[in-house]
């Protein structure tokens, strides 16, 4: 039930365009004990439909700058491979102590922004 409840809010998050990463790897890895690079492999892979989806509707809604959509979607897709690799690549505790670097710059980001 968690695992369903934490891929649904992700999914909800995602489609709003905030990083649903943000509430899966956590879930994954505090309350499921899922290895750091296996939450981040999995969101990886849950991302590319979660995008797919926002971005139609945002297309649909004509919420999106069109000169902007294929560049931005190189760079994501870029992004996601070099994720991927790096994730493969470095150890777990480095991948979480960046993970939490990466959360708590984006905290501070966000109560600067209100």
């Amino acid at each position: 039930m968690i695992i369903f409840a934490a891929a649904l809010f992700s999914g909800i998050a995602g489609g709003m365009g905030i990083g649903g990463g943000v509430l899966l790897i956590p879930v994954l890895t505090v309350f499921l004990h899922y290895p750091q690079k296996q939450a981040q492999m999995i969101n990886l892979i849950y991302f590319i439909p979660t995008a797919a989806v926002a971005l139609y509707g945002h297309i649909k809604n004509d919420l999106v700058e069109k000169s902007w959509l294929a560049p931005m979607t190189a760079a994501g897709t870029a992004g996601c491979i070099l994720g991927a690799i790096a994730a493969v690549l470095l150890p777990g505790g480095i991948l979480r102590k960046m993970f939490g670097i990466f959360m708590c710059a984006m905290g501070i980001r966000e109560l600067r922004q209100k």
